[in-house]
């Protein structure tokens, strides 16, 4: 406990704290949202290592190596592409400086280290991402139902039109499934959260 407390006081330490919206301007992640195609940065955790910036399409990562190193890796993961899952939120203990928010991302695993003065804000934040991975998993399992709608629409087509010219099939079949699977994916996949965040997020 001595060293913690040491490296708090040495200002070593890297527990994060919440940015406020007025000042998402003034860090290093904001130079790496797409302004251009309406991202927004819904919140955003600071230590001196690291940047977690969320917003309406992605996280965010600004992964530092260490509180003395100013080398940072920037890392991007949307929503769309990585499914979040395994959502906790640790409070702290008597003597803890810090309360942490944990959860997986793809095939990435993180826990955050967050000032628990900032304990009602990052419970906003945990919200966020349970009804994120919620609507993700939901939203799978409609991509599924979809594609096997497809695929027995599709067997009952190849029974029943035998009479067609073999060319003309295949082309009609398709182009129909083509423009199937695409709307089911922009319907059943979400890009943008941007609306759960506004539901959840106070700050």
């Amino acid at each position: 406990m001595f060293r913690k407390v040491a490296s708090d006081v040495l200002g070593l330490s890297d527990i994060g704290k919440i940015i406020r919206p007025e000042d998402y301007d003034k860090v290093d992640s904001d130079d790496y949202v797409m302004h251009e195609e309406g991202e927004k940065i819904f919140f955003l955790i600071k230590s001196k290592a690291d940047e977690y910036c969320f917003t309406n399409y992605a996280l965010i990562h600004l992964d530092g190596t260490s509180a003395m190193s100013k080398k940072r890796m920037l890392k991007r993961f949307d929503y769309k592409n990585n499914r979040i899952h395994d959502v906790r939120l640790e409070t702290a203990g008597t003597m803890d400086m810090d309360v942490e928010i944990k959860f997986v991302m793809g095939e990435n695993t993180y826990s955050v280290d967050v000032d628990k003065k900032q304990i009602s804000e990052l419970k906003d934040l945990y919200k966020s991402l349970i009804k994120i991975s919620s609507l993700q998993s939901e939203n799978a399992k409609l991509f599924q139902f979809a594609e096997k709608s497809l695929k027995t629409a599709a067997d009952t087509v190849n029974l029943s039109a035998a009479a067609s010219p073999p060319e003309m099939q295949f082309r009609l079949i398709n182009e129909y499934a083509f423009d199937w699977m695409k709307k089911a994916h922009e319907n059943c996949l979400g890009k943008d959260f941007g609306k759960v965040f506004e539901m959840f997020i106070n700050n």
